[in-house]
């Protein structure tokens, strides 16, 4: 905890009636250090209310600079009569990089909490001192999440909310603690179990009743290796691997809702397809271009498409499990990350479900650097593969992009994807060594027999690899424990 620099900045929500919260969220982002050592940031955060029809006022203390641009409060999505959704952010210009705390509290979450929860308050802890590893303020994790999550009281269920942090530290999540005044209680629900690596998981009641429950984490970002955080008067701290550097609340609730027949996905409780990103993706899109982002999912009454995202994100639906989410960044966002979660919602018999949470994060500009077909430094006088491949009927041979590092082998994994000369990522490199790696994530099917085919495969593998863009000198070995190296003498 930031003790010794924490002014108060308080959001106060007005005009409010009872029972009507359902969470929030709260992360920050530096925005510019300037010479004079004063420091914009941004303040990002999420009200969850029964209603659209509430508002808000910022009030602040100590070290909280001037206000300089605000976002109102806009709708990113609503369930008329459950929940609604906004987005808001302030920019603030600090004097100094001194860090301070955020609170939220009010009264009172919806009715029937079953964890006893009333009262609302949440906490966020800002910490702008420049990091020694990377010379820049530290920046908050990255995460969002929907109002309420549905989950049918008969089955067995993990939620993997997203945790990202732009600087690359380990994000971790606790339930808050009352002793820190981190929540008004801060009694956990009984029906879930949390991992420090930010999943719940859910421990089925068989309940036929909608039983909502008030969840109320804390995620911190911990540094990978020892950092030194330096104040604009020059006076420093140590952050071990064990310290956390920052914090932000994590709110909403959980409705465990009756039995569902079949906890199958894709009867009642909608499942993902393809080409539906994966959770915990990272997306790019330069700003000012619109990204896209296609999901699809089956059930047997698919009603809708929920999610958390930029207040500006379009939603569509081209039909039933047919959705998409577009938005377009800003000038201004450059080199931000937002964070996009959603669920598909079904209807049986009056009864409403969810499919599993996904979250993806959306950077703005920084895309990994594109290069044309791999060629190898002239200093490099052999490049090895060591490629994990399985044998099984027609030959298909798929791979991942491509990158380098200075190792001398790789065993990778056999997952695969399309090579192609406009989707390679070459990391940076140290100076050159004997030998690079590069590595590629390949699956290799055939019906081939590996015994009297050998030569026939190896062929088969050289051409399609030549295709993707390797040398046309490469040579390749099958090995017996099926993996497969490739080596060239290309300069």
């Amino acid at each position: 905890m930031l003790l010794s620099l924490v002014p108060l900045l308080l959001l106060m929500v007005r005009g409010s009636q009872a029972t009507h919260f359902l969470g929030t969220m709260m992360t920050y982002y530096p925005e510019e250090t300037h010479a004079d050592g004063s420091v914009s940031v941004i303040l990002r955060y999420k009200l969850n209310f029964v209603s659209c029809t509430h508002s808000d006022t910022w009030q602040c203390g100590g070290n909280c600079g001037t206000q300089t641009q605000t976002l109102a409060l806009s709708v990113v999505d609503e369930v008329s009569g459950e929940w609604c959704q906004r987005e808001g952010a302030i920019t603030r210009l600090l004097p100094n990089n001194t860090g301070f705390e955020t609170v939220l509290a009010g009264g009172d979450w919806i009715s029937n909490i079953q964890n006893g929860i009333v009262s609302w308050r949440a906490v966020t802890d800002v910490e702008l001192r420049n990091r020694s590893d990377n010379g820049k303020p530290n920046t908050s994790p990255q995460t969002t999440i929907l109002p309420a999550l549905r989950i049918p009281s008969n089955c067995p269920k993990t939620i993997n909310l997203l945790a990202f942090d732009p600087d690359g530290d380990e994000v971790k999540c606790r339930y808050g603690n009352t002793s820190d005044s981190e929540c008004n209680p801060c009694t956990p629900p009984s029906v879930l179990s949390l991992s420090s690596s930010c999943s719940l998981s859910f421990n089925p009641t068989n309940s036929s009743a909608e039983l909502p429950y008030a969840v109320q984490l804390v995620m911190e970002d911990f540094p990978t290796q020892n950092i030194t955080l330096t104040q604009t008067n020059g006076s420093q701290e140590v952050k071990t691997t064990s310290d956390a550097i920052s914090k932000i609340p994590l709110q909403f609730v959980l409705k465990v809702g009756p039995t569902v027949p079949s906890c199958t996905e894709g009867l009642y409780l909608p499942r993902f397809l393809s080409p539906t990103p994966s959770n915990r993706a990272q997306l790019y899109t330069p700003a000012g271009q619109a990204l896209e982002i296609t999901i699809r999912a089956e059930a047997a009454n698919i009603t809708g498409l929920l999610y958390s995202g930029p207040h500006n994100m379009v939603n569509d639906s081209s039909g039933s499990g047919n959705f998409s989410l577009t938005w377009t960044p800003s000038a201004s966002e450059e080199g931000q990350s937002h964070p996009v979660c959603f669920v598909v919602q079904s209807s049986v018999f009056g009864t409403l479900y969810h499919s599993d949470l996904r979250c993806v994060i959306v950077t703005v500009g920084n895309t990994p650097i594109t290069q044309p077909p791999i060629v190898v430094p002239p200093t490099v006088p052999s490049t090895t593969a060591l490629i994990n491949s399985t044998i099984s009927p027609a030959l298909n041979v798929t791979s991942r992009p491509t990158t380098m590092t200075p190792a001398v082998n790789a065993t990778l994994l056999p997952t695969f994807a399309i090579l192609n000369a406009t989707d390679r990522t070459l990391a940076p490199t140290s100076a050159p060594g004997p030998e690079y790696v590069i590595a590629l994530n390949i699956k290799v099917s055939t019906t081939l027999s590996l015994d009297s085919d050998s030569n026939t495969i190896i062929n088969l593998i050289k051409n399609k690899l030549v295709d993707e863009g390797l040398p046309s000198d490469i040579s390749v070995r099958l090995l017996s424990n099926n993996q497969v190296v490739v080596t060239t003498a290309s300069p």
